[in-house]
């Protein structure tokens, strides 16, 4: 089990006030590990980095594209300021391990703020995380085949109790998940990190459905990733993943997803592209 705060944080190297791009160091966790390192906390690293070289108080949005498999092992992290206001902040961030890219990002973030407000988001008609069967009670005999899933209490809302399904399902995934072994996080970097986390993951969950009845010998990683940052839930535990793959073909599926919280408010949403390898 992980600490998420612990396990995302980039450390400074070198002279904060020095010219060029601000540089800090992180250790990949394996704790985190599906198919290697899940994209979601990779991204997650990449943000932390950009909080820390940003006098801003939160992230606006976060786009990235993936490109290696990192290790676990350390990291390095090169953030470069593109656009700065009295309000916002363009970021790039750039991991690399031993000299080997692994991810570019693009980050937002704000300031104090004024504007206009509404909300017309429209949440799925789900039952709360206390009505649920937890995962380990629907599966007590089941081992998780993927450390990251022991970083999270899971309140799975569609789920079969016989695995593959014996025909198609729809490609939707929802479920309820709380982290552990520490809930919550007060700093807003940290908060929207836990979003990001869970929000790439719901591509494969969602994406597979329709197909595993037939057990496809593919998985899906993802290319990118993109967030937009919406409601900051730092004292909600519960959140509610909402994932929908709306296409997949010639080789590449789609995929969205939507993060509410336990009082339905849209906390984040994005989504991204994967492409398809033979396992």
């Amino acid at each position: 089990m992980g600490d998420l705060a612990q396990q995302t944080e980039a450390t400074p190297v070198g002279d904060a006030d020095g010219p060029g791009p601000r540089r800090f160091s992180a250790l990949v966790h394996d704790d985190w590990e599906i198919w290697g390192p899940e994209g979601g906390y990779v991204a997650a690293i990449a943000l932390r980095a950009a909080g820390a070289a940003s006098p801003f108080v939160r992230p606006a949005s976060f786009f990235c594209h993936y490109l290696s498999v990192a290790n676990f092992a350390p990291v390095d992290l090169a953030v470069t300021p593109l656009r700065s206001g009295r309000t916002v902040l363009s970021q790039r961030v750039e991991m690399t391990q031993e000299g080997r890219p692994i991810l570019e990002a693009m980050v937002w973030s704000v300031g104090e703020v004024a504007g206009l407000v509404h909300d017309d988001a429209r949440p799925p008609d789900v039952l709360d995380p206390d009505q649920l069967p937890s995962r380990e009670e629907l599966w007590p005999d089941e081992a998780e085949r993927f450390r990251f899933w022991n970083n999270f209490d899971q309140r799975p809302i569609d789920y079969y109790d016989q695995w593959p399904p014996t025909e198609p399902a729809a490609p939707e995934w929802r479920t309820w998940i709380r982290c552990r072994p520490q809930a919550t996080f007060a700093d807003p970097w940290i908060d929207a990190a836990r979003t990001l986390i869970v929000l790439d993951v719901v591509s494969w969950p969602a994406g597979s459905r329709p197909h595993a009845h037939s057990e496809p010998p593919f998985i899906a990683p993802s290319l990118d990733l993109y967030a937009a940052f919406q409601h900051p839930a730092p004292s909600d535990e519960w959140l509610l993943l909402d994932g929908h793959s709306p296409v997949a073909g010639d080789g590449l599926m789609s995929w969205t997803g939507r993060i509410w919280t336990r009082d339905r408010h849209l906390m984040a949403s994005g989504g991204g592209q994967a492409v398809f390898r033979h396992t």
